[in-house]
C-alpha cells in the first residue's frame, strides 16, 4: 500500500509540473471586472487563475487586480486597465531572465522580484510613448489618454 500511494504521489507531482509549464504568473487578486484575453478568447478572472506569457489583463472600471509572477514579482493593475504580458523568463536553460509587459491604459504599480535583484535590466514596461527599464525595487505608472490597442 505504501509503495502504491509512493506511486500516486510521483505521478501526481509529475502532472502538477506539466500543468504549470507554461505558466509565467497568477491572479493574487481580482476586485470587479477583470478579465484574461488569451488566444483570442475573454476568460472571467479571479484570484488563483493561471496566468501565460502573452496573456492580456483587462479591468473594467470597477475592477483591479494584483498578479504575482513565478519570480514573485508583484504588478496591480487599477481600473480601466490594460495590460499585456509580453514575456517572462525565469530559471529557464535556455533564455536569460527577463519580464517584459506593456501597459496600454490605465494604471500599474510594481515591485520587483527576484529578477531584478539577480539581473537589474531584466524588467521592462513598456507605454504607448515609453519604455522604462526597471533596476528599483518599487515604480508606479499612469498611462492617460492611449492610444486605441488592437
Amino acid at each position: 500500500m505504501r509503495r502504491m500511494t509512493m506511486g500516486a504521489l510521483v505521478l501526481l507531482a509529475g502532472l502538477a509540473q506539466a500543468a504549470v509549464a507554461g505558466e509565467v504568473g497568477h491572479i493574487k487578486t481580482a476586485k470587479g471586472g477583470v478579465l484574461i484575453v488569451r488566444g483570442g478568447q475573454e476568460i472571467a478572472a479571479s484570484a488563483g487563475t493561471v496566468l501565460h506569457q502573452a496573456d492580456r489583463v483587462v479591468t473594467t472600471a470597477d475592477g483591479a487586480a494584483g498578479i504575482t509572477f513565478m519570480d514573485n514579482s508583484l504588478l496591480s493593475l487599477g481600473p480601466d486597465s490594460m495590460l499585456d504580458i509580453s514575456h517572462f523568463s525565469f530559471d529557464a536553460k535556455d533564455q536569460p531572465d527577463g519580464l517584459e509587459a506593456t501597459l496600454h491604459r490605465g494604471t500599474l504599480s510594481a515591485v520587483s522580484g527576484k529578477i531584478v535583484a539577480r539581473t537589474p535590466e531584466a524588467m521592462r514596461i513598456k507605454t504607448p510613448t515609453t519604455v522604462l527599464g526597471v533596476r528599483g525595487t518599487e515604480f508606479f505608472v499612469k498611462v492617460t489618454n492611449p492610444e486605441p490597442v488592437k
